[in-house]
């Protein structure tokens, strides 16, 4: 299992590609007025920002622009995001840092800074049926304090993307419609053939209409490379979780008592939380969440790395 290795260059994953483009703010508009049910008409308003070196498994954040004074963050996520509250106010306090800069304000000054309103949205287009919700920055925060004294609150729009859901919304963005179409396929595709395969037949297929077809036809080698690397670090995720809880179950096998499963199931979990930071490039939080780890031992672990 260590010697899996996965792509880390630094690229883009196809929702960033396709709507966090200069080329392609008009989708980016369309993006933005579907999801807040305006008609702004002039894409040259959206100030495009995504930040280039915050990086998740070896990717960049995914979309961020200013419009109209409002900070606009919207990540795509194939997987429950759990911790994009956390993820969404480390990527806010450099895009201010960023804006205050540029701008050249002076923070330490009397005078009151204005600053764009953040907006934040995820997309999900995982497998699980999961529904629309709002995620909250305070639900990181231990469960044995009290959460509404804490002095900064954060929330994270989560909507479904997925064939079944949001249709209203996908009709009127059609870029995201098309863009939800091509991973439904991609992925019952890939329940008849290898990833490699369905990517290629699905863009083979794309419909004559679709906005996005021209674009992603031109940029071919480039998008179906983005599709591997996504479902690549998937399975790789997966493989991790499966490997954790086996040896977990082994070690314990070996102690031949309660308290020796346990101790044994932690250290084999310990050491898969290792692997993924380490073969993944990912921080110890997103190693235990996407390994599922349990709250209560999460402190536990991060003292141990």
């Amino acid at each position: 299992m260590s010697d899996i290795k996965i792509n880390r260059g630094h690229k883009d994953r196809l929702f960033a590609f396709i709507f966090g483009r200069e080329e392609n703010k008009r989708w980016s508009l369309d993006l933005y007025n579907a999801i807040n049910g305006t008609e702004y008409t002039d894409e040259h308003e959206i100030e495009l920002n995504t930040i280039a070196d915050v990086l998740y498994m070896g990717m960049k954040n995914d979309v961020s622009f200013i419009l109209r004074m409002e900070m606009n963050l919207f990540e795509q996520q194939s997987t429950y995001p759990t911790n994009m509250p956390v993820r969404d106010l480390m990527y806010l306090g450099k895009l201010y840092d960023k804006y205050i800069k540029k701008n050249k304000y002076n923070i330490y000054g009397e005078k009151q800074i204005k600053l764009p309103m953040p907006r934040l949205v995820t997309l999900y287009n995982g497998k699980k049926d999961i529904e629309d919700c709002e995620l909250h920055l305070r639900d990181a925060f231990m469960d044995d304090l009290d959460k509404d004294e804490a002095d900064v609150a954060l929330r994270v729009h989560l909507i479904n993307i997925n064939k079944g859901h949001n249709e209203e919304l996908l009709g009127k963005c059609r870029p995201l419609y098309e863009y939800s179409w091509l991973i439904d396929k991609i992925r019952d595709y890939n329940k008849q053939m290898e990833i490699e395969a369905a990517v290629d037949k699905t863009i083979e297929e794309i419909p004559e209409g679709f906005l996005i077809k021209e674009f992603l036809i031109a940029n071919k080698a480039e998008v179906k490379d983005m599709c591997l690397t996504e479902y690549d670090e998937a399975e790789t995720m997966q493989m991790f979780k499966e490997e954790g809880r086996e040896e977990g179950r082994e070690e314990g096998r070996e102690e031949g008592r309660e308290e020796g499963r346990e101790e044994g199931r932690e250290e084999g979990l310990l050491e898969s939380v290792k692997k993924l930071m380490k073969n993944l490039k990912v921080s110890a939080e997103q190693a235990m969440d996407s390994l599922e780890i349990p709250e209560d031992m999460r402190q536990k672990y991060l003292s141990m790395l």
